[in-house]
This record gives C-alpha cells, sequence and structure tokens, in this order.
C-alpha cells in the first residue's frame, strides 16, 4: 500500500529534536513524571512508563535524573504537579492540529498556544473540533532501503494493523495503541530498528502542502514545538 512522502518531514522533526536536548530532556521528564502518577512505579505494570523510560534512554537522560522523577511522582519526594491539556485547531490552508501540552499553569498554556497559532496564521479551535480528523494508534517508521518483505512479515505476525510504503521509500507499520510494545519488539528481535517508533495521532487524511504554504506552516508547528509546555504536536499537513 502506498502512501505520501514524508521522510524529509521526519526528519527535519528528529533534527530539530536533536538541536534541543535539553528541551527534550525536560519533555521526557514531564512524561515520566505523568505516567509513574497514573500508573505506578513499576514499569513492568506500567507499559506507558516503560514507553517513557525507552524514550529517556534513548536520548541519554541521566539514570538517577530518571529515578529521583519517578520518585517525586510516586510521592516519594516532593515534586511539580503536571496537568495533561490538548488543544486542537488549524493551520495554513485548513491543516488540522493536535497540541499535547503538560503544564503546571494552565492560564498560561493556553495564552502561549493561542499567541503561537494566530501569530502565524492558524486558529485554536474547540475541543473536538480537530480531534475526530485522528486516530490513535502506534506508529514505526523504517528509513528507505529497508526490506519492505521482511517488515511486513514481522510486523503482521506479531500483530500489527498495516504495513505502508510511501513514496519515498520509507516503511511505516500503524498497531493498535495495546500492540504497540510487542510488534516493537518482534522487529527489533530480528535486527529492524526503526528511525522513530511512538504512539501518536495519526491524521486519517493528509493536507498536501508546498510552496509558501508549506513555509508557513512550518513556522506555525515549530513555534507550537518550541513552547516550553508543549509535548507533542500533530497535523494533517505534509510539507512537499
Amino acid at each position: 500500500m502506498a502512501g505520501h512522502s514524508k521522510w524529509a518531514n521526519i526528519q527535519h522533526r528528529k533534527g530539530r529534536q536533536d538541536e534541543k536536548r535539553g528541551r527534550v530532556w525536560t519533555r521526557i521528564i514531564r512524561e515520566v513524571i505523568v505516567a509513574a502518577r497514573a500508573g505506578g512505579g513499576d514499569p513492568v505494570m506500567n507499559p506507558r512508563l516503560r514507553l517513557a523510560i525507552e524514550k529517556a534512554k534513548a536520548v541519554n537522560l541521566p539514570a538517577d535524573t530518571l529515578k529521583k522523577n519517578i520518585d517525586k511522582a510516586t510521592g516519594n519526594l516532593e515534586g511539580v504537579d503536571y496537568v495533561e491539556i490538548r488543544y486542537e485547531g488549524y493551520g495554513i490552508g485548513g491543516a488540522a492540529v493536535i497540541v499535547d501540552t503538560m503544564t503546571d499553569n494552565k492560564v498560561r498554556t493556553v495564552a502561549e498556544v493561542r499567541h503561537a497559532f494566530s501569530k502565524y496564521g492558524g486558529n485554536l479551535g474547540t475541543d473536538g473540533s480537530v480531534a475526530f480528523q485522528f486516530k490513535h494508534c502506534g506508529q514505526l517508521v523504517f528509513a528507505p532501503g529497508t526490506s519492505e518483505d521482511q517488515v511486513m512479515e514481522v510486523a503482521i505476525e506479531a500483530g500489527a494493523e498495516d504495513v505502508v510504503t510511501d513514496d519515498d521509500g520509507a516503511i511505516e507499520v500503524i498497531t493498535a495503541p495495546g500492540d504497540f510494545e510487542a510488534v516493537k519488539n518482534a522487529l527489533e528481535a530480528t535486527g529492524l530498528k526503526p528511525e522513530l517508533a511512538e504512539v501518536i495521532m495519526k491524521p486519517l487524511n493528509e493536507t498536501p502542502l508546498a510552496g509558501d504554504d508549506a513555509a508557513k506552516m512550518q513556522k506555525l508547528l515549530d513555534a507550537l514545538e518550541d513552547l516550553d509546555d508543549v509535548q507533542e504536536v500533530y497535523t494533517s499537513a505534509v510539507m512537499q
């Protein structure tokens, strides 16, 4: 099954994350705290915490920092109380945007998110205004040149919902959120290491943007991702 080219968009995102290592650490620490508070401090019994710990290890977050923040979340140390808030809106060309945040100050966060939307040509919408255009799922992306047949055989056997080959040769594996970890482990056990592996909000339909529109949309997305309280930004926009 073929899909739109999105490898360049993934590489751009990964590059920005590498540039902002300190901010990436902060976001992962918040995810660890919220996951541990919601499901307990034992990663064996808490899949969300297990995934957050994997992310922490992938960006070389110090082990003592990780442990300290799990202890904060589970009441062993005093910590900040973060809440999760999702914002929805529209960008250039009507592209849908979801902004997931973790914050200790909701008034500050909504003001910053609204300002970013309005400054860069978007509009902050109401709850539910675009969420129906996305699917909550696991996503694993393999670089162009990876064996499609091998990925498909292992992924489907492990319980993946779909395997999509994009126009540029990147291979995308889609799973139910609950099957994400099993599929990822099965692929990695055969030497297939994804470039990107996350549980995301995946757009059901894409909004292709080119030229000035693509540049404007990228500025909006970058502005949202630069906000301290923002954890993830999802969009239907595909820059071409």
